[in-house]
């Protein structure tokens, strides 16, 4: 159980480095899954019209960014948003990004870390994507633009996954621990 100096949610199997770095970075659970804080926002800002449709609710940030930490047997639960979005290593064990093409029925997992190909793997905006740590716990950065607005996030259940993805890209075994029961 957590104790009263540590922000909710954190289970005594997170790591103590884990938990050290939530505390120092003023990390908060995040609904997708792991922990997060928005660290940097443009003072610029668009205006939604630049691409009819795709961001309704006002104007964003040009660009928006934040830490985001998952744990072993955390993960980003299959999602998308509305922007492109650059996943930057930061520390810890490797993290997945795992991406789901519903036109090809493809899988693309893209591993980044300090030991593997690249540090950092760019989501176009509007994939279904989610992560999920290769090892006891990883931190990285999530920088997107234009600006991240809840309003342009969409959590898959279920029955979203099936219908978006298909029933059978919705089973795959990369993609079916993403989406929340």
């Amino acid at each position: 159980m957590a104790s009263s100096t540590e922000p909710a949610g954190i289970a005594d199997s997170v790591p103590a480095a884990a938990k050290a770095l939530i505390d120092r970075l003023g990390l908060e659970g995040h609904r997708e899954g792991g922990f997060f804080r928005r660290v940097y926002e443009s003072d610029a800002k668009i205006e939604g019209d630049l691409t009819p449709g795709a961001y309704a609710g006002g104007p964003r940030h040009v660009m928006t960014h934040i830490f985001f930490l998952l744990t072993r047997g955390q993960v980003s639960h299959l999602h998308k948003i509305a922007s492109d979005e650059l996943w930057h290593f930061y520390g810890g064990d490797p993290l997945t990004v795992v991406e789901a093409d519903p036109k090809t029925g493809s899988v693309l997992e893209t591993t980044i870390g300090r030991e593997v190909a690249a540090p950092f793997h760019a989501v176009p905006a509007g994939k279904w994507f989610g992560a999920r740590a290769e090892g006891e716990w990883s931190l990285v950065g999530c920088t997107v633009a234009p600006g991240f607005d809840f309003a342009d996030f969409v959590l898959a259940d279920r029955a979203t996954a099936e219908r978006e993805l298909g029933a059978e890209l919705a089973a795959h075994p990369a993609i079916a621990p993403l989406v929340p029961q």
